[in-house]
């Protein structure tokens, strides 16, 4: 069995793509599932919904890949489809979870608590679940730009790329972020809560 090709750079992958080319679909898969993946898993905060959040990137990517501008970097364009994804997960979810508040409390009893039992878990897995509920607490305008600069490794331009907004929009974003995220991780220090 020959070795997948390895493309120069994402536009001579997009370019086999396009040409029907398995290869370059996969390429592109391969490169850029990884960030696709953990920017959604900094949104969903759960596995298999990012992975599902990533599925659907990836198939809304590839079946409009004849719009993509090779101008632009293809892993902003794709990440900006993962923002969108993400967008579209959470109004699904606040449907979802307004009619499961719609039903009986007799019915809701039943319902199990999947949340990690704190006093079970390691200081260091407690420590990351409550920075997880603090990134969680911040709007979802102050978390995208923060998630993708400093988890994700943009720089604030490509970011604004993704987010459709400036890079001075995206800096002050980040920077509203960074200080609300010290006051919640204040507000539910171990030694405030206490």
């Amino acid at each position: 069995m020959a070795a997948p090709p390895d493309f120069a750079d994402d536009a001579a992958a997009v370019a086999a793509a396009l040409q029907g080319r398995q290869a370059g679909f996969t390429w592109l898969m391969d490169r850029h599932r990884a960030s696709v993946f953990r920017y959604a898993r900094g949104q969903v905060r759960d596995d298999d919904e990012a992975l599902d959040v990533t599925q659907e990137c990836f198939v809304s990517a590839f079946a409009a890949l004849r719009r993509y501008d090779p101008a632009r970097p293809f892993r902003t364009w794709l990440l900006a489809i993962t923002v969108n994804k993400c967008r579209d997960w959470a109004r699904r979810r606040a449907v979802r979870r307004f009619f499961a508040f719609a039903v009986p409390l007799d019915d809701a009893l039943s319902v199990a608590d999947g949340a990690p039992d704190p006093e079970g878990a390691l200081s260091s897995v407690q420590e990351v679940a409550r920075i997880r509920r603090a990134l969680a607490a911040l709007p979802a305008n102050l978390r995208e730009p923060l998630v993708l600069c400093t988890l994700d490794g943009l720089d604030q331009t490509e970011a604004g790329d993704v987010l459709g907004i400036s890079r001075k929009a995206v800096e002050t974003r980040i920077y509203r972020a960074r200080q609300r995220l010290a006051e919640i991780m204040e507000e539910n220090s171990p030694k405030t809560a206490g």
